[in-house]
């Protein structure tokens, strides 16, 4: 089982910069891809990022890539997504999810394939 727990969400400027946070608990995070997914008011929820277990392999949407940057420590058992250049449409809740995988292989964008998801958090960037 493993929990995971968002932070750093918050209202910003369009241009603006927001880094988020999720912990996981447990002591096998290593073991998990991790990805971060958004939902907007009225629309399906959809990939942002993801992460390999040891780093070494990142996937980004087209729409976030060269302003997004996903990273993880797996001492302190936390993935993060540093936001740059923030624009209105980039505003919805924000997900971190965790995919068991077994080596490197792993499915970035393909929601069904994590296991566990975090509540959220709000991130409303400001026109």
């Amino acid at each position: 089982q493993v929990q995971l727990v968002e932070s750093g969400g918050g209202l910003v400027q369009a241009g603006g910069s927001l880094r988020l946070s999720c912990a996981a608990s447990g002591r096998t995070f290593s073991s998990y891809a991790m990805g971060w997914f958004r939902q907007a008011p009225g629309k399906e929820r959809e990939f942002v990022a993801a992460i390999s277990r040891s780093s070494g392999s990142t996937s980004y949407a087209d729409s976030v890539k060269g302003r997004f940057t996903i990273s993880r420590d797996n001492a302190k058992n936390t993935v993060y997504l540093q936001m740059n250049s923030l624009k209105p449409e980039d505003t919805a809740i924000y997900y971190c999810a965790a995919q068991r995988t077994f080596g490197t292989i792993y499915s970035p964008s393909d929601e069904r394939k994590y296991e566990y998801w975090g509540q959220g958090t709000q991130v409303t960037v400001s026109s």
